[in-house]
């Protein structure tokens, strides 16, 4: 709800595709900053109370933007402020989380659990979008803020709740620096986890900008507004919850790699139909393929690389990847912006997907133990 409520207020506080871009951006950038050191740090500290105290910061900067919306007193650089901080705070939030998984499930069972977050992931997805929309038309943008910053109270109780065993921290002597070099080192000696993490750059700067443009196909191109907004992203969320549930039933049946290289230029051919599509209904049910796909590749990347990394390296391993998932953003997020303002959004998507689908055929080429990876 926050997600789509913010695209919506910026578009309307600057009514620029450019500077829609920057916002991403800038949300963005922490992780460059951050995420190697959070990784270390989540590799060495109690991940749990590190996700806890990121949660705790996030309700604050949600009700914060709430109460500056509701007050008629936000502005362009406001956004920007509470956007950096926020992802200042997903920066350590996001790879910890992603590490704490195995602690609760185990690594047996570790595919099937990242399949089936993503499925609870994106069910929100479906939900929230749908009832933003409603809300910004009712309610108001500050609504959404409100709801997201009381949401959070639900995820500290449920962090709180958990019944885990005492933590112990591991005996280390040498420095943060260190850890971070011993990280990095394991990922360029291993050629196909190497390759995930820059496939998921190619994603994330070529392929995923297509969200950050969702509100300018909603108002200028298919003309259907806040409420249609809040259906086009329910329908990427169906999509992807769909996707989150195929894995988890049956994900093991077929070698990872191969579903990740069809879900790959499967997701390429979506998003370029897309971005040619002038019907609503059509654009929604392009955009529900979009979702599968992208979690098809997202879950699946996931997977292959927790699968791979040793535990005492997960948490320093899964920071790079949400490093090239999120940190390279703002170069999606600028070029995406930058080429809609020059030749209109539907080309800009149409050629980062262009790009991406011959980047996946050449991975496919020159990396083919990809296909075999499961």
């Amino acid at each position: 709800m926050q997600s789509t409520a913010q695209g919506w207020l910026v578009l309307n506080l600057t009514n620029s595709e450019l500077l829609l871009g920057v916002v991403t951006a800038v949300a963005s950038a922490p992780t460059v900053l951050f995420s190697l050191y959070a990784g270390a740090l989540a590799d060495r500290a109690d991940k749990r109370r590190i996700i806890m105290r990121a949660n705790a910061a996030a309700l604050v900067l949600a009700l914060l933007l709430a109460i500056l919306t509701h007050t008629q007193t936000i502005t362009y650089p406001a956004v920007l402020v509470i956007a950096f901080a926020l992802g200042t705070t997903n920066a350590f939030e996001i790879p910890t989380r992603q590490s704490f998984f195995v602690d609760l499930v185990g690594k047996g069972d570790l595919p099937n659990a990242i399949a089936l977050n993503s499925a609870q992931f994106n069910a929100t997805r479906i939900v929230g979008p749908a009832i933003a929309g409603w809300l910004i038309g009712t309610a108001g943008t500050a609504a959404c803020f409100y709801a997201n910053a009381a949401s959070y109270v639900f995820v500290l109780a449920g962090l709180r709740a958990m019944r885990l065993p005492a933590f112990h921290r591991p005996a280390r002597r040498e420095g943060m620096l260190e850890t971070i070099r011993e990280g990095l080192a394991y990922i360029r000696s291993d050629r196909l986890v190497r390759t995930l993490v820059w496939l998921i750059a190619a994603f994330s700067v070529l392929g995923f900008p297509y969200v950050m443009l969702m509100p300018v196909f909603a108002r200028d191109i298919l003309k259907v507004g806040a409420h249609g907004l809040g259906w086009l992203l329910a329908a990427t969320g169906a999509g992807a919850l769909a996707a989150g549930i195929a894995l988890a039933a049956g994900g093991e049946r077929v070698p990872r790699g191969r579903i990740l290289l069809g879900a790959s230029l499967g997701f390429c051919a979506a998003v370029f139909a897309f971005a040619g599509s002038r019907s609503f209904p059509l654009s929604m049910m392009l955009l529900a393929l979009v979702g599968f796909m992208m979690v098809l590749n997202n879950a699946t990347v996931n997977a292959l690389l927790q699968a791979t990394v040793p535990n005492h390296l997960r948490g320093r391993v899964m920071s790079v990847y949400v490093f090239m998932f999120i940190g390279t953003a703002p170069l999606g997020a600028l070029q995406a912006g930058a080429l809609s303002r020059a030749l209109a959004a539907p080309t800009a998507l149409q050629i980062g997907a262009a790009l991406l689908a011959v980047i996946v055929i050449v991975v496919a080429w020159r990396v083919p133990e990809m296909a075999r990876a499961r």
